[in-house]
């Protein structure tokens, strides 16, 4: 049992700043109160008490190419099978990538963050690989695999003997994960992509995609189906849509209707010179919104850094106020509520995953977007357990 006293808690999912301490027995936080007491006393004088982060879409495997392939075009750099993240992955060994994928799940332990999902290339292998670079790690890690049979070079024309083959991948790849990330349609078939989402949904696992990262798969979207990459991610059902930096008016209205969330990672975005993912457009239609850093290629995993520039490019692209707290709960809450997990916010009956962090500002909500470094995490706490705390 912890008892975390004297901070000033952001409490239940609006964030509320209130002075109070907050007790937490068997994984579960227990009572948020001036008056709670008990359990092994961890002291957050002048310091805020907050959710942990969640980081809703990394490529962690991509660690082991840091900082390669600056100014060259999207495709050339991501694009499956022959991008240059492809043939880095497929020349690196598999040590290589596995202690790479560590040193960034460190990094992000001690940036804030406790759970993080992770878009996992190479099939089974690849999934064995971070479970083996996160053994003993405290960190909780939602892994979306897929196969290269998915591809459209194995799938086209769809032959019965190949459909079969995509179920019995999909299969394999969910049984060894919480379920299936993939690249785009514009290298996938929605045939394709229909048995692998329904296969989602019959073992209970999530399905995500990228959408409409940029104009052009938009383009080429509408020019040969029709529909746009988000219509087409929301007939197929998936749970979760990633980037929708540039969607139609009309995407934005599906979306307004549809109880899908999207993750918007707005400094890969700006690496890669695709645009300004339309956060308040979304937020104002009510859209479940999440954050993730995404490719380890352009970015640190770190989600300080990811909430900051959120915010001030939202307000900077729409010349009006856009509120921090509304940045914070992409990092938190938000996503807590996507991937159906019991943690995202301070409030009884939630899985204690928490920060205790130094206040730098008589904002708290800014302190921690604007001002924090890993320096100032005095404290760090996920499922009740105590990663480290430096008092």
């Amino acid at each position: 049992m912890f008892n975390i006293k004297n901070g000033l808690v952001l409490y239940g999912p609006e964030m509320e700043p209130v002075k109070a301490n907050v007790l937490i027995e068997d994984n579960l936080i227990v009572e948020v109160s001036p008056q709670a007491s008990g359990g092994k006393e961890l002291d957050a004088k002048g310091c805020i008490v907050s959710p942990s982060l969640i980081n809703s879409h990394v490529h962690l495997g991509d660690s082991v190419a840091k900082d390669i392939g600056d100014g060259e075009t999207i495709d050339k750099i991501v694009k499956p099978p022959h991008g240059l993240k492809h043939k880095l992955l497929s020349a690196s060994s598999p040590q290589d990538i596995i202690t790479s994928m560590r040193g960034s799940m460190e990094d992000m332990l001690q940036t804030g963050t406790t759970t993080m999902v992770d878009f996992r290339e190479g099939g089974v292998e690849g999934i064995s690989l971070i479970k083996k670079a996160g053994e003993g790690l405290p960190i909780r890690k939602i892994v979306l695999g897929r196969h290269d049979s998915f591809l459209k070079k194995f799938t086209t024309p769809l032959t019965s003997d190949a459909e079969e083959e995509i179920r019995k991948s999909s299969k394999m790849i969910l049984s060894s994960s919480d379920g299936i990330g993939l690249s785009g349609f514009g290298e996938i078939d929605d045939e394709v992509v229909s048995i692998i989402t329904e296969t989602c949904a019959e073992m209970n696992k999530i399905s995500a995609i990228h959408v409409a990262e940029y104009e052009k798969v938009q383009e080429n979207s509408l020019k040969t189906t029709g529909k746009s990459e988000v219509e087409r991610a929301l007939r197929n059902d998936f749970n979760i849509l990633i980037h929708a930096t540039s969607p139609l008016k009309s995407d934005l209205e599906l979306l307004k209707n549809d109880e899908k969330s999207v993750v918007c990672c707005p400094r890969s975005n700006g690496a890669l010179s695709v645009g300004i993912p339309p956060i308040k457009e979304m937020w104002d239609r009510g859209i479940n919104l999440l954050l993730g850093t995404d490719n380890l290629m352009f970015n640190s995993p770190n989600m300080f850094r990811e909430m900051e520039y959120a915010l001030k490019v939202t307000r900077g692209h729409y010349r009006e106020y856009f509120s921090p707290v509304e940045i914070l709960k992409m990092a938190t809450v938000n996503a807590g509520k996507a991937f159906n997990l019991n943690l995202g916010c301070i409030e009884e009956g939630k899985l204690a995953d928490m920060m205790i962090v130094e206040q730098l500002s008589n904002n708290p909500i800014l302190s921690l977007i604007n001002r924090t470094e890993s320096k100032n995490i005095i404290g760090l706490m996920t499922d009740g357990n105590l990663v480290y705390f430096l008092r």
